[in-house]
């Protein structure tokens, strides 16, 4: 009967078979659910977004209804293929809308996913030709001619008009209007190059896109068929007074954004700490994410953090104000902070993916990060050199209390290796529990099936070929092995990588960057790495240590302790140290789903047939409990050599139940990936940033790690009073006191005036005042630096 289903009721058809609720734009009233080609647009709009298997009569009417609100015609080719033209949003991740065919009834559903204009496809963009020349025309060294290219089919049209459109937020809401024409009606080349003049009644525009139309179009309509450019710095069309003295007009602008900030709410005290070390930062996954800007895999291009390798953001946006944490590495891998470099790591205000409920500055995708905290930038480090204020402003949060996740993982066929380090082997064919956090909201479960041998038969083991997960009211995930690939599924539906690696989706995000490679990240910090080598999928599940002592499943309870980590669902452990392989079998059959708590989609009769049914443990199958290693095997010489060190056993296992050495070299060097994950994510002691004394040096460094230490000196007529070096301890605290670099007439002043001893005690005590200052400061925000109070 599935096989009969048509393409475009497809999904919609099995949850009904299977009486499931996606939560999708197929159900409720909608008497009909489309898919749409292609998936994905810019949230600037204007891509034709075309519905599959609708075909209407070229003079029919077609309305598009987005988000049950916005209302735009639609249009219809002459082969009778429907469309809907993408409108201008200020948020991102799925987007319902409804189609009406007779202006009344809007019985027809479909979606489309709405991304940040950064991640849009670049072959639909319009290139600046020599971008830092457009964002900082005007500049020194920076005349001439503008020009961009496009790609002209994508228009359809023989004449277009070339428009500039300005981007700003007023009494809390966002704007992104027509401001005027480079060109009208210019022959549609693919290429306009122009040289730009000030524009004095729109210099208060500091931001924006150029977008291309076809002529027909009225100018300035909005939500039409159109080609949009990147947003960027409008230095190009500021007023003569910015081209007359560039840097004096930016001072101007930075004092002025200085006055501004400090009347805004303080949002760095609600930021998350950066990770210690370049490492811990690479392998938080689920936390963090790399900043392309400064990216070590990519070169380490770090045009705006000089100095630095590689830079990372916060995944999430803080909670009360949409700000972004940002934390930037050199090539020793510490954390390089402004207090020490300008090139050191700076938060955001506003983070540059935006955060629900988006429209609302300064949560606004890609735009609000530009004028909080990219504006600013320009104002006072690169167009004057005032970039101390900026600093003051944007100084580096630390990491006195960055904690690093706990990392559990399934590999091979299958191996567990527990958040607390316990390894076993759980050969179960069926569908479990592999982390229950019920107070957490938390479930990840995972699939395993039978596997096939190259010669057809049946293996006596089981692989992962699916993990489905989800956390409180988020979008549910699922990434499941096809061949030698992951498809991932989102609410039972396939989602489609073929022009985005991110996807924002709700209360998840989802990154692809190869078919072999998917990380599904919660709202909350949690992240399930899915990697797939010679056809076997590993799992890896990273958690926040907030999830100590609240998780339950195949991968054990996390809380530093392996002897409990076999505990069953019932309550009752199992003690790992001499469990049989019998035991650790019935442990883990034990921790099976029910149909009731299943995330998993029944999308094929198979699927139905093996697991939909009670029980979700098949307990016909036995598995290989020992290594079927005979004397005159040929594979047991080779895999002696390839299976060795600490992940042998599994190696051992995996070659001889799968009969291929590329099999148990995919599972060693899956273990060999998760030790290197855990020795990356061990926790460091931090005890946070020392100021440079006024009149002094700081020496041996900047590193704040425990066992470092800092040796300090004065300059030339100046004493220093107080430790001439400093270690960080295991218990977070520096020993000695903090240095000051007093003139010898000033202490020669002292002494005279109240005699020797007197007057080394006042020195003493007002060092002493000093440091409790300094320490009060710290409790409030541990690491930040405040140039103002940092010296005696």
């Amino acid at each position: 009967m599935r096989a009969n289903l048509r393409e475009n009721t497809f999904f919609c058809a099995i949850l009904v078979l299977l009486s499931k609720t996606s939560g999708q734009t197929c159900g409720g009233k909608c008497a009909a659910c489309f898919q749409v080609a292609p998936h994905s647009s810019s949230m600037l709009g204007g891509r034709a977004l075309r519905i599959l298997s609708l075909i209407l009569n070229p003079g029919a009417t077609l309305v598009c209804r987005f988000k049950g609100e916005i209302e735009r015609e639609g249009f219809i080719d002459a082969e009778g293929r429907a469309y809907c033209i993408a409108p201008l949003l200020y948020e991102t991740g799925w987007i319902p809308f409804n189609v009406s065919t007779d202006g009344l009834n809007f019985d027809k559903c479909a979606e489309y996913l709405s991304v940040h204009p950064s991640k849009a496809d670049r072959a639909l963009e319009v290139t600046l030709v020599n971008a830092t020349q457009w964002q900082n025309y005007g500049t020194p060294h920076t005349a001439g001619r503008l020009s961009m290219t496009w790609n002209s089919s994508l228009i359809g049209a023989e004449k277009v008009d070339v428009e500039l459109w300005g981007y700003r937020e007023v009494n809390g809401s966002a704007e992104l209007s027509y401001l005027y024409s480079l060109a009208r009606d210019l022959s549609n080349t693919g290429a306009f190059s122009f040289i730009p003049e000030p524009k004095e009644d729109y210099s208060d525009w500091v931001l924006g896109n150029i977008r291309i139309t076809a002529s027909a179009k009225s100018e300035a309509a909005r939500d039409v068929q159109a080609l949009w450019s990147g947003g960027h710095v409008l230095a190009w069309h500021l007023e003569q007074a910015f081209r007359d003295n560039s840097s004096a007009w930016a001072q101007g602008k930075c004092l002025q954004w200085d006055t501004q900030e400090k009347d805004l709410p303080n949002f760095l005290n609600e930021l998350i700490d950066c990770p210690c070390t370049l490492a811990q930062a690479r392998a938080d996954t689920g936390r963090f994410h790399t900043d392309y800007s400064c990216d070590i895999e990519r070169g380490s291009v770090c045009t705006y953090h000089p100095g630095c390798v590689h830079c990372v953001r916060a995944v999430q946006a803080s909670p009360l104000h949409g700000s972004g944490q940002q934390c930037c590495y050199d090539s020793t891998g510490a954390l390089v902070l402004t207090g020490d470099s300008g090139g050191g790591s700076t938060p955001d205000r506003a983070h540059d993916w935006g955060s629900p409920p988006y429209g609302e500055p300064p949560r606004v995708p890609g735009y609000s990060h530009w004028l909080y905290d990219v504006m600013s930038f320009y104002y006072c480090c690169l167009w004057s050199d005032f970039c101390q204020i900026y600093l003051n402003h944007r100084p580096s949060s630390g990491c006195r209390n960055y904690q690093p996740p706990r990392a559990g993982v399934v590999l091979g066929d299958p191996h567990f290796i527990t958040f607390d380090g316990l390894r076993y082997t759980f050969n179960g064919k069926g569908e479990y529990h592999l982390v229950s956090s019920p107070d957490r909201g938390l479930s990840v479960q995972a699939r395993t099936e039978q596997v096939k041998l190259k010669n057809g038969s049946l293996a006596r083991a089981t692989r992962l070929s699916s993990v489905a997960m989800k956390q409180n009211s988020s979008d549910v995930i699922e990434v499941r092995l096809a061949e030698d690939n992951l498809q991932v599924l989102r609410n039972k539906k396939i989602l489609l990588f073929t022009e985005q690696r991110w996807m924002d989706l709700r209360g998840v995000f989802v990154f692809s960057p190869s078919p072999q490679n998917v990380t599904v990240i919660f709202s909350s910090g949690v992240a399930v790495e899915l990697r797939v080598r010679e056809g076997a999928m590993a799992a890896t599940v990273l958690l926040p240590a907030e999830f100590s002592k609240h998780t339950h499943g195949l991968l054990g309870l996390m809380n530093s302790d392996p002897s409990d980590d076999l505990k069953t669902q019932l309550g009752g452990v199992i003690s790992s140290a001499d469990a049989t392989s019998e035991e650790i079998f019935t442990f883990g059959a034990g921790w099976n789903i029910s149909n009731a708590s299943s995330l998993f989609t029944y999308d094929s009769n198979y699927l139905v047939d093996a697991y939909s049914l009670q029980p979700r443990h098949d307990p016909a199958f036995v598995p290989a409990f020992s290594l079927p290693e005979g004397p005159d095997d040929p594979l047991v010489a080779d895999m002696l050599t390839m299976c060795s060190g600490e992940g042998a056993h599994f190696c051992k296992y995996d070659t001889l139940t799968t009969r291929s050495l590329a099999m148990g070299n995919a599972t060693l060097r899956a273990f060999q990936n998760h030790q290197a994950l855990t020795e990356n994510l061990k926790p460091v002691v931090s005890c946070g940033w020392l100021p440079t004394p006024r009149n002094g040096k700081k020496e041996n460094g900047t590193r704040y790690l425990e066992g470092d230490s800092l040796s300090f000196s004065c300059n030339e007529g100046y004493v220093l009073y107080g430790s001439t070096q400093r270690t960080c301890l295991h218990s977070g605290t520096w020993t000695g006191q903090q240095p000051c670099c007093m003139t010898d007439d000033y202490v020669g002043f002292v002494l005279g005036a109240v005699g020797s001893l007197s007057s080394l005690v006042t020195m003493g005590v007002m060092i002493r005042l000093h440091n409790r200052k300094q320490d009060r400061r710290r409790k409030v925000n541990p690491d930040q630096m405040v140039t103002e109070e940092q010296t005696c």
